[in-house]
């Protein structure tokens, strides 16, 4: 039996994914996918990079599911703590971009001297 803590410290039994559950991911997976492309490709381009900046600090939930996947008692070469520590650089690289592209576009819109 194969016993493994989660993030509250307490110890539960490792349960192998159905195929019915992996199907409904794999389904809501691409479902978000389409639906995302769909409604980003219909916002006009003057609109995109507010609407993306403003959306940067969403990014912010990343940076902390992140440190949770990564900061896990595994070793440091588990696929859970690797995949922990590159979605915390992808993440904190998006976020710390999002950030200038839009004090790029704020620096626009000011009334030059």
């Amino acid at each position: 039996m194969i016993l493994q803590k989660n993030i509250i410290g307490t110890t539960q039994k490792e349960v192998p994914m159905s195929i019915p559950d992996l199907l409904l991911l794999v389904y809501v997976f691409f479902l978000a996918t389409y639906t995302g492309i769909e409604l980003i490709s219909k916002v006009p381009p003057t609109l995109h990079t507010p609407l993306m900046s403003g959306s940067n600090a969403i990014s912010g939930i990343t940076i902390v599911g992140a440190i949770l996947c990564s900061g896990t008692d595994q070793p440091l070469g588990s696929i859970s703590k690797l995949l922990g520590i590159g979605a915390l650089i992808l993440a904190t690289v998006n976020v710390v971009g999002g950030y200038l592209v839009t004090d790029r576009m704020l620096r626009m819109f000011k009334k030059k001297k």
